[in-house]
């Protein structure tokens, strides 16, 4: 993380003493876009593609900017056409003032398509705090292996920059599995490359699975690329179905970090629906079985409190009082009363009541 001197301008002093912070940060981005009593901003200040559908966006922070770790994730907010929206992306530091935002376009992605169509150099986002785990520690094992699917790639890319940085890479022994559909789909493909190039300890292998002759998707097989798993740091990002196979594969390695950032819907033979029961609301509301809460809610013009939809920044946890739910990310089953539930990544299996 980077310490940015906070005293204030005497411009944001009077502000502040003359107006409520809402007032004064008006009339302060007035000025300044990124001039705020205490709002963590960011502006635009380069767009790059890099790779299919995939955009990096320079931005240069303000000073109410917490830098995360290498491999957090922070919460982006962006306004589109009147309505504010929050999406979890990780970001990599480039420098005290500047970090990149890597974005893959979503079909249906309000948000991805914004940034990756729309937004442009000047537009200003504004930032949550970061969070997660998958960050490299002091007494981290020496050998690391990192596991990415499609946009699971910018965690490890974060992680690579920052031990790059340090001197660090020529130290460890890494190894980058990354899974894309096509050669064009793989982001940051020629510095993963030049890095194996300046460093032997360092290999990266590429796998595209709709591209012939066509790669395998992670199997049991790819195990064989490592050479010492029992004393090998995992870390898998992608699809919560990639995760879980990850984790189901590497169980013989000393460490294990995974992150989801898309939900498997679960195959059930049973269809219909699950009726869930709303304390605070006093609802009771049909949602379909194998989906999460969330978006069942969501689908009933409900909204809960959320946040990074990926089961990280717990924004959307809620007290569940009755039913059974099944975690879509590695399919544990919960029918314990009064539990803490994150509802964006677990689906009813029962009739559920929950405080929300």
């Amino acid at each position: 993380m980077h310490a940015i001197e906070k005293q204030k301008s005497p411009m944001q002093s009077l502000a502040e003493s003359v107006l409520d912070a809402h007032t004064a940060n008006f009339w302060l981005q007035k000025i300044n876009p990124l001039w705020s009593v205490s709002q963590p901003l960011g502006k635009i200040i380069e767009i790059q593609s890099a790779a299919t559908d995939t955009v990096s966006l320079k931005i240069k922070v303000n000073r109410h900017f917490l830098m995360g770790k290498a491999g957090q994730h922070h919460p982006v907010i962006v306004e589109i056409a009147g309505r504010r929206y929050e999406r979890t992306y990780s970001l990599t530091q480039l420098d005290q003032y500047h970090v990149l935002l890597t974005v893959k376009r979503i079909a249906q992605g309000v948000v991805s398509q914004w940034l990756c169509n729309t937004a442009k150099v000047g537009d200003v986002l504004h930032f949550g705090q970061p969070y997660g785990d998958m960050t490299v520690t002091p007494e981290q094992q020496p050998a690391l292996i990192l596991l990415a699917a499609g946009s699971g790639i910018t965690p490890m890319y974060s992680l690579l920059k920052a031990l790059d940085y340090s001197n660090k890479i020529s130290t460890q022994t890494i190894t980058l599995m990354y899974w894309v559909k096509q050669h064009a789909d793989a982001a940051f493909a020629n510095y993963f490359e030049s890095l194996a190039q300046q460093h032997a300890n360092f290999k990266v292998h590429i796998f595209h699975t709709q591209e012939a002759p066509c790669d395998a998707r992670l199997n049991k097989n790819h195990i064989d690329f490592i050479k010492d798993l029992s004393n090998s740091t995992v870390y898998a990002c992608g699809p919560s179905g990639f995760v879980n196979t990850a984790e189901q594969l590497f169980t013989s390695a000393k460490n294990f970090k995974s992150e989801a950032f898309s939900l498997t819907p679960i195959i059930s033979d049973e269809g219909g629906f699950i009726n869930v029961t709303l304390t605070k609301s006093n609802k009771t509301i049909a949602i379909p079985k194998g989906q999460s809460i969330l978006v069942g809610l969501e689908q009933q013009n409900i909204q809960p409190q959320h946040g990074c939809r990926m089961g990280i920044c717990n924004k959307c946890s809620c007290n569940k009082v009755q039913g059974a739910t099944k975690n879509l990310v590695n399919g544990v089953e919960n029918t314990e009363p009064r539990n803490s539930l994150r509802i964006c990544v677990n689906s009813a299996q029962t009739d559920l009541i929950i405080d929300i």
